[in-house]
């Protein structure tokens, strides 16, 4: 498992940059990121670069940059999908002292033009010709400030410098010595990135972080993080998101792992199947949807395979509920789980590529309890974190020395939680972000006095100092009684059921609460088949007579957990999976319950006629 590597100086006063040095003298023939190129579901073989070969080549680019005016503490935008164009920029980027930013793949026009002027960006690095027609525009208009487009796909480029161009110029320019120079004028105080939010609601806010930040943020999370050397990590997640910045960026070149960049979030389970990954992260929209086909490909068994899934995923959750006590299992246990495991769980976890997991773990959002118990009958124990871009990601985690199923665990070293009267929860830390960036380059400071930062979230500290999330303060459902319900609470509760893939509770100043449900995509057909329904069409399904009654007894059980106030009255069922290219989700996958209400007002409104 994990030996502590060299750390070039003191935590508090490290750079990204500094790192880089370490993997490239400390392990250069080590490979540091693949990726693929090619047609195909997958794409073609993988290409692999290793730590010696990243910093040549992050040197290289810094010259193009720089000879392009690049300069130091400037914004420099990115739009391009998880591909090595985008790693390395973003690496070369900071070792000039410039500060990287990537806007989502799915921000609309109005999204993009308001980073692009808050941020006062000169420069944005572009994929392909759907990025050059979103960006062009900006460059023509005298209001703003960017003016030079870098594009990646040659074909597209049209009057543009092409990323190929620029890396040659680098190549011809590059000075070894002033490349030495250039990074080590960067200081662990200075912004490494600013990360736009997604925003549920209202235009994106720059959150401005540093590599002190980033740098204390890893420390804590790789001392309660054991993990074998080097670890493999499949990066899907968009580089815009806090939450793969640290695993795919940040983490990678503090732990010297090994990057497998994945450019289509749509093939990370194939990729999991190929690379049979030691961790793995997944916001819970993700692990939902892989219970959802592994539910579905179990169904399928033969009665008596299925009972002994069936009882070997009670002697797992067993083991999982020993450990989440602090006990050790006792040996008749542990004797059971090893031929479960062995026997049963690994051969079906080995076609997910599951079998060599040894860390998983879940942020975001709340994770359904359901999807948590699943897992567990696999003898996989997601450990739930929670934080905030503000807190540079994770503020509390769960880990399999310390963890509490359905909790987001306790605080990581360096950061403090405490809960306010109304129920919001606040942190401090060396971690939490100075402040938001204003349009002019300052900060604003967003922690009050004392340094405590208002999140936003509701939560509850147990007696153990476990942290348990209730819901967005924003997003609590306040009825006309005045009762405050948590719409996570409720559609958690009714997505148990496994025909419910997303679900959505509504009753802002209603007398009471009424859901939209999504029909599973995977696990609907394949209920259906086991049912013997046609499923020629989703649509089809949705209004089938044995559909509409076991949805039924779906809600009728989800009720019967909840309180009177929380309990859905009437429920209308939908087809079309939400996502954020239709716009009801973010790009880290959380609802846009603005958006879904907007959307759906008729479907709502005719619920309490």
């Amino acid at each position: 498992m994990t030996t502590i590597l060299r750390l070039p100086g003191e935590p508090a006063e490290l750079t990204l940059p500094a790192l880089l040095l370490r993997n490239a003298e400390d392990h250069p023939d080590l490979p540091a990121l693949s990726w693929r190129t090619g047609t195909g579901e997958l794409g073609g073989p993988w290409t692999t670069r290793t730590w010696r070969e990243v910093r040549r080549t992050v040197g290289v680019l810094a010259a193009g940059y720089a000879a392009l005016g690049v300069r130091r503490g400037e914004h420099v935008l990115m739009m391009l999908g998880n591909r090595p164009e985008h790693w390395l920029t973003d690496l070369a980027l900071t070792h000039l002292g410039a500060v990287p930013v990537t806007v989502y793949g799915t921000a609309a026009p109005e999204q993009i033009a308001h980073i692009a002027r808050h941020s006062r960006a000169r420069f944005a690095v572009v994929e392909g010709a759907r990025e050059v027609a979103l960006w062009e525009p900006l460059t023509a208009d005298p209001d703003m400030p960017l003016d030079r487009l870098v594009v990646v796909e040659a074909a597209a480029a049209g009057p543009h410098r092409t990323y190929g161009s620029l890396h040659a110029s680098g190549a011809r320019l590059f000075d070894p010595d002033a490349f030495e120079k250039t990074w080590r004028e960067t200081s662990a105080d200075d912004p490494l990135t600013v990360v736009y939010t997604s925003g549920t609601t209202g235009d994106p806010k720059g959150v401005r972080i540093t590599h002190r930040n980033v740098l204390l943020n890893a420390v804590a999370l790789d001392a309660v993080v054991d993990l074998p050397d080097h670890v493999e990590h499949i990066c899907y997640l968009p580089f815009a998101h806090i939450a793969e910045r640290m695993l795919g960026i940040y983490l990678s070149v503090f732990r010297a792992s090994h990057v497998h960049l994945c450019p289509d979030p749509g093939v990370v389970a194939a990729s999991a199947r190929e690379l049979h990954p030691a961790q793995f992260f997944g916001v819970p929209r993700v692990w939902e949807k892989l219970a959802a086909a592994l539910r579905a490909a179990l169904s399928g068994l033969p009665d008596e395979q299925r009972r002994a899934v069936e009882d070997a995923a009670e002697v797992a959750r067993a083991r999982v509920t020993c450990q989440e006590r602090g006990e050790r299992p006792d040996p008749d246990l542990e004797a059971a789980y090893t031929r479960a495991k062995q026997e049963v769980l690994d051969p079906i976890l080995a076609l997910a590529g599951f079998e060599r997991l040894v860390w998983t773990a879940s942020a975001s959002a709340p994770m359904p309890l359901d999807v948590v118990r699943f897992w567990a009958g696999f003898g996989i124990a997601i450990m739930d974190a929670w934080g905030l871009t503000e807190t540079t990601g994770v503020a509390t985690t769960n880990h399999p020395g310390a963890f509490r199923l359905g909790s987001v665990g306790r605080p990581l070293t360096g950061v403090e939680v405490k809960i306010a009267a109304d129920g919001e929860i606040l942190v401090r830390g060396a971690t939490v972000f100075d402040g938001y960036l204003r349009a002019d380059g300052g900060v604003d400071p967003a922690c009050d006095a004392d340094g405590w930062f208002a999140t936003g979230d509701i939560g509850r500290l147990d007696e153990d100092g476990y942290l348990w999330l209730t819901d967005r303060k924003k997003e609590m459902i306040v009825t006309s009684t005045g009762k405050n319900v948590s719409p996570a609470l409720v559609e958690n509760a009714l997505k148990e059921h496994p025909l419910v893939g997303q679900a959505f509770a509504h009753g802002d100043g209603r007398s009471y609460l009424v859901a939209l449900l999504v029909l599973d995509p995977d696990t609907a057909p394949a209920w259906a088949r086991a049912h013997g329904i046609d499923t020629a069409g989703d649509s089809a399904l949705a209004d089938h007579p044995a559909v509409r009654e076991e949805i039924a007894r779906a809600v009728e059980s989800a009720n019967a957990r909840l309180n009177r106030t929380e309990q859905i009255k009437r429920y209308r069922v939908l087809t079309g999976e939400w996502g954020p290219e239709t716009g009801e989700l973010t790009p880290s996958l959380k609802l846009r319950r603005r958006v879904v209400r907007e959307r759906y007002a008729a479907e709502l409104d005719s619920l309490y006629a």
